[in-house]
């Protein structure tokens, strides 16, 4: 007896397990695709503006003038004094290379947060190319900015961005789903010539998340980094495990010295916000010393100290290879004072890393544009044609969920019960939205 039973439990635990999944597959795009394309559409515009960008602000990130640059004192003064506003100069970003500008940045309570107010110097003539809001290590501009909030929170701002955790969240739970249903169903029999048109669109549709299956659960692992709620449990397991990535401290042993101490060399270290204004003329200074201490690519910023801290150098070359070290320098004696080399961070912090500047289309250049370009394109077509199949196929009366549910083995249910808590838990928004759908199904099997 037990010979034939335990086969035909089996058998009909893996019969009862596709209906479940396909109808947990369906209930995930019918609900959450829209989220997740609106997602793809964004983050596509997003991949292909850098050079779009450049053409937009040519004039001012670029310059025909030629002759030996002048002091970065002497450009920070130069945007301050044609600035006219009572702002501080909050960062600097010498010009990367001949022709181009430099970045002095103004800390603007009227912007928002992690953008400045930026002006555009001709190093050479003191010239100012322009003046333009700039946000984030990316430094992007308006343009990207926009499109920057569009995929993160639809311009809503801190609400909205549960509409992006809504997509990240969902979104490898239905990749993993489509590639169970696809494994696991009709294999292809006939040529895709020959096929009849839903059995296209179903074979166009698993084929396309199958191929993708990699690079979407990637992208909905990054994008989950960078949510509300999922990203606030994320930053708790790094503090619980230490994978924090490792920064320059600020902070010194001791007070500055004063004026009096140290000659000139301390002069100016007032507490009223014009003291990060008297030190533009150790600009040049700082540049020297980080460069001295191994700040060696050409994209570089220079964080003006507050009182009593030292001065932060920092790269911002997050391509390939990555330049990301950053150093604090004693606003006295210039002497380094903390650092965090990127060739020193452990594994996680490296990958997390890599994992975000990847998922932004900037880690490998052209080839990561064009690489997330394609996924996000072809993420498009495949929720497309999967509202297709579904507007076609549509039954007057289909089977709920909870009916798929109920015909689990009782393992099988306490162990997807398990995993939802747990997921529940991890992923807030995953967690809601679920029970949204279970509420749904529930009303939909009540009124039926």
């Amino acid at each position: 007896m037990p010979q034939i039973t335990i086969p035909a439990r089996a058998d009909a635990a893996r019969t009862s397990l596709r209906p479940f999944l396909l109808r947990m597959h369906f209930y995930i795009g019918l609900f959450v695709g829209p989220f997740i394309f609106v997602a793809a559409l964004t983050g596509l515009l997003y991949v292909l503006t850098p050079q779009i960008e450049s053409v937009l602000y040519r004039g001012a990130l670029y310059t025909d003038s030629t002759g030996p640059a002048r002091s970065l004192a002497d450009q920070a003064l130069a945007a301050r004094d044609a600035l006219g506003a009572d702002l501080a100069v909050s960062a600097v970003r010498p010009a990367p290379a001949p022709g181009m500008t430099t970045r002095i940045m103004f800390s603007d309570p009227a912007l928002g947060e992690s953008e400045n107010r930026t002006l555009f110097v001709d190093p050479a003539t003191l010239e100012i190319r322009g003046d333009l809001t700039t946000y984030g290590t990316s430094g992007i501009l308006p343009f990207r900015i926009t499109l920057d909030y569009l995929h993160r929170n639809m311009l809503m701002g801190n609400a909205g961005r549960y509409y992006s955790e809504l997509a990240a969240s969902w979104l490898w739970v239905a990749v993993l789903g489509g590639i169970a249903l696809w494994a696991t169903g009709p294999r292809k029999r006939r040529a895709l010539s020959a096929m009849p048109a839903p059995q296209r669109r179903r074979w166009l549709h698993g084929t396309i998340g199958v191929t993708l299956g990699i690079v979407l659960l990637f992208i909905s692992a990054t994008g989950l980094t960078w949510s509300q709620q999922g990203g606030a449990r994320f930053q708790a397991l790094q503090d619980q495990l230490g994978w924090n990535t490792p920064s320059a401290s600020a902070a010194l042993a001791g007070p500055a010295v004063a004026a009096s101490e140290h000659g000139d060399h301390g002069a100016h270290m007032h507490h009223d916000p014009a003291a990060r204004e008297d030190r533009l003329d150790r600009l040049d200074a700082v540049a020297s010393a980080a460069r001295a201490g191994g700040i060696d690519s050409p994209m570089m910023e220079i964080r003006l100290p507050k009182p009593e801290q030292a001065w932060v150098v920092r790269e911002y070359d997050r391509s390939w290879p990555t330049q990301v070290d950053t150093v604090a320098i004693h606003p006295d004696t210039m002497q380094i004072t903390s650092r965090a080399d990127f060739a020193t961070f452990t594994l996680i912090p490296k990958l997390i890393r890599w994992g975000i500047d990847a998922h932004m289309g900037i880690l490998f250049g052209v080839p990561n544009q064009i690489l997330m370009a394609l996924v996000a394109a072809g993420l498009m077509v495949m929720i497309v044609y999967g509202y297709r199949m579904w507007w076609t196929r549509r039954p007057a009366a289909s089977e709920p969920l909870s009916d798929t549910w109920r015909r689990l083995p009782a393992a099988q249910r306490a162990l997807w019960l398990a995993l939802a808590v747990g997921l529940g838990w991890a992923l807030p928004v995953l967690g809601v939205s679920l029970a949204g759908f279970v509420a749904i199904d529930l009303l939909r099997s009540r009124m039926a």
